[in-house]
């Protein structure tokens, strides 16, 4: 064999073993850059354990409820989107706060509807192409979302929290780690909190202020890389008292 032959092939080998290497590094890469979806799942496994008693299957939906310590608002979300008759995820709360304070109920959008003396406010996700397996866990419920429609998971860093969005504004958040959360500051009753949208609400004749059970509060978010205070319906609660 030839000089320049060996030559050719020593570099074709060389050529090969990198992109080998470079091709196993964005494996890997790929498989460990979702922090925020990683975190979200080993941090919702936590609220999921301290609330074990708030945690029950919803066969009406196809899936699982988490409910707040009050019992006025419960967190939905559904194992097999192909069965769930209404929202694959949502807020379902007690209406009557929002009726007192003015509500029209027939002004509000689609992602609202009444059920009874309850209100669901939800999103739906695209089944297209989704094999459902036999989900039997409220966690594994939960990272059906994070693999599959991981758009809908939220890190709100100014109050280190993680959430699911709900549509128009709405979402169930808890905090990242519920242990620093309860000493730190303006979000220690804040370990789960269910959100509202209040833009929706009001042009649907609600007053805001006379929501009883609501807090309507500023937060703080980013948008477009700026933090800005926006005003939200929140119902927290303390999950260490």
């Amino acid at each position: 064999m030839s000089k320049n032959k060996k030559v050719i092939i020593a570099i074709a080998v060389a050529i090969l073993v990198v992109a080998a290497f470079f091709t196993f590094l964005l494996r890997t890469a790929g498989a460990d850059t979702d922090v925020i979806g990683k975190g979200s799942v080993a941090s919702f496994e936590n609220v999921l354990q301290k609330m074990s008693d708030s945690v029950k299957v919803d066969e009406t939906n196809s899936g699982y409820s988490l409910e707040a310590p009050d019992g006025t608002v419960r967190f939905v979300w559904s194992a097999n989107y192909d069965q769930s008759p209404l929202y694959d995820a949502m807020l379902e709360f007690d209406i009557q706060p929002f009726i007192d304070a003015g509500l029209d109920m027939g002004k509000l959008p689609d992602n609202y509807t009444l059920l009874g003396d309850k209100m669901a406010a939800g999103t739906d996700f695209d089944v297209e192409g989704l094999k459902f397996n036999d989900i039997s866990t409220p966690l594994a419920a939960y990272k059906q979302i994070v693999d599959n429609y991981r758009s809908a998971i939220n890190y709100h860093s100014a109050m280190d929290h993680y959430g699911v969005k709900l549509g128009g504004g709405n979402m169930f958040e808890w905090a990242k780690d519920m242990e620093i959360n309860s000493v730190t500051g303006d979000n220690q009753d804040k370990d789960i909190v269910f959100v509202l949208d209040p833009e929706s609400l009001i042009a649907a004749g609600v007053s805001p202020d006379n929501v009883e059970g609501w807090a309507y509060e500023t937060v703080k978010v980013e948008e477009n890389g700026k933090m800005i205070e926006v005003y939200k319906f929140l119902k927290p609660f303390d999950l260490n008292k």
